[in-house]
């Protein structure tokens, strides 16, 4: 068994999308647009088969995001290398992205950084 996707909503579909394509190296596809509903969404893919679908619609809530919530907290990306993470860390920080932690190895042994993604997501990253 393995996780097909996961889905999140964001309020910039757009701007989401080229988070993951220009970081993360996601290849998108043309998006899909239901009409009658407004709902709109892009399948990102990611090189070892993994996908991740971003999705909006009108009239959507957005709870403040804080670091300690309950359910689903970060998307993990390992990078292949700590030398990997420590480049793509310093980018995003160079890019405005507030890193919250790392890049450092974890007590359970993880080489890491999580930085405040686009809207306040976090996103982890690993070697």
């Amino acid at each position: 068994m393995r996780i097909e996707h996961i889905a999140m909503y964001v309020n910039d579909l757009e701007a989401a999308r080229d988070f993951f394509v220009k970081y993360f190296n996601a290849a998108s596809n043309c998006g899909y647009h239901n009409k009658t509903t407004n709902f709109k969404s892009y399948f990102l893919s990611f090189n070892d088969g993994t996908r991740l679908e971003l999705m909006n619609k009108p009239a959507m809530e957005d709870a403040e995001k804080p670091i300690t919530r309950t359910g689903y907290i970060h998307i993990a990306f390992s990078v292949g290398s700590k030398e990997a993470v420590d480049e793509l860390t310093e980018q995003m920080q160079n890019d405005g992205f507030h890193v919250v932690s790392g890049p450092r190895t974890t007590g359970d042994g993880y080489y890491e950084s999580c930085i405040v993604g686009f809207e306040g997501n976090l996103i982890e990253i690993t070697e």
